[in-house]
């Protein structure tokens, strides 16, 4: 396929991979951030290709994964009432919250809507001036603009039938969070390029000269992902710690201005939960006190709701680096994508799910039963 395959490009990635190997001196641990490049990673193996002693780990950066269960919970509560039409992406109607999902509330009678735009909600409200249409508002800085749209929108037209639950989280303060926290091993990042096509990466910048730590803003193909590393590798080897742009082909340092400006008029800086990972300060968004009645929490009074994740699941450890897919004992096993446990299995972006889709559970079954085999030649 033109302008794709270029970046699949196997002699490429041999010449990529041979450079990383003539420079590394040490073992490094390099985060990729997006669930879009940890699903690239497995999927072609980019993981297997790099040089031993250079590990990739799986950061949080799976928007639908790191919804906090209480926020689903939240979601299906109001979903469940009679006068709503509760409009969502495709992505988040098989997420389970404490009881089921919201295809069981639409089996059960609830008016459950997949839409493909934030826009088709007031579409929907206009011609349902009798019900409360609310969007699940879910997602990264990325997403940001078009449900900033939504309730802008909503609000200079007058329609006042149409609502948001918002669940926004930011990137930048979860890496903060990851470095801070004192069982990290990630030493350097691949930045989540689509999230700094709309903010660009000026505020990677202090966060990188901060914690001494490179971050290189990186694409989704193979040898983005493996250009990106090189670069990572570069700087850890030659001691450097800045902020550079790989995937300068999209996006440059300042974003999309237009864009982060709607979202600065509609939302302000919260402090966020992480499903799998907990509260962190600043590292989300609500809406602004002048859109306070476009706001489905305040409308529908939803109380807060407790929730506890099952013990044996490790996704908070995945999502901050520190474990893999392969290490919890659920993983293949009680928890696969058709009935998960944890966030990184409850999306398809998710690390589990991914390792899930590819076959890696298989692998580690076959690599333990060789171990046992093993062992049991010796003995």
């Amino acid at each position: 396929m033109k302008y794709l395959d270029e970046y699949r490009d196997g002699k490429i990635a041999s010449r990529i991979v041979d450079e990383i190997r003539s420079i590394q001196t040490k073992p490094w641990v390099i985060m990729e951030v997006c669930g879009g490049q940890t699903h690239s990673i497995v999927k072609n193996g980019v993981d297997y290709l790099l040089p031993r002693g250079i590990e990739l780990v799986h950061g949080p950066g799976c928007p639908v994964c790191v919804t906090p269960l209480e926020m689903i919970d939240k979601a299906h509560a109001i979903a469940r009432r009679p006068d709503v039409i509760f409009c969502s992406f495709g992505d988040m109607l098989r997420v389970p919250g404490s009881e089921g999902d919201l295809f069981t509330i639409k089996s059960e009678g609830g008016d459950i809507r997949v839409v493909y735009s934030p826009l088709d909600c007031l579409k929907i409200a206009r011609a349902n001036p009798d019900k409360q249409v609310v969007f699940f508002a879910v997602g990264f800085e990325t997403t940001a603009p078009a449900n900033a749209m939504l309730v802008s929108r909503a609000k200079q037209d007058g329609v006042r039938n149409v609502s948001i639950l918002v669940s926004h989280v930011l990137v930048p303060p979860s890496i903060a969070a990851i470095l801070q926290s004192p069982q990290n091993r990630v030493q350097g990042f691949l930045g989540p390029g689509h999230v700094c096509a709309i903010m660009g990466y000026r505020e990677y910048e202090p966060m990188s000269a901060r914690f001494k730590v490179p971050i290189v803003i990186t694409g989704f193909e193979p040898l983005d992902i493996l250009q990106g590393t090189l670069m990572v590798v570069r700087q850890l080897e030659a001691g450097r710690a800045e902020v550079e742009n790989e995937y300068s082909r999209i996006l440059d340092r300042e974003g999309n201005r237009p864009a982060q400006k709607l979202v600065a008029s509609v939302f302000e800086i919260a402090d966020r939960k992480w499903r799998g990972v907990g509260s962190i300060p600043k590292s989300g968004y609500k809406l602004r006190w002048e859109y306070r009645d476009y706001d489905a929490e305040k409308i529908f009074s939803v109380k807060e709701i407790d929730t506890r994740e099952p013990e044996i699941c490790i996704s908070g450890r995945i999502l901050r680096g520190i474990k893999k897919p392969h290490d919890c004992p659920a993983f293949g096993t009680v928890c696969t994508p058709q009935h998960p446990l944890g966030a990184t299995m409850v999306s398809a972006e998710g690390a589990c799910a991914a390792y899930y889709a590819y076959g890696r559970h298989l692998e580690s079954k076959r690599e333990e039963l060789e171990a046992m085999a093993s062992l049991g030649g010796a003995a």
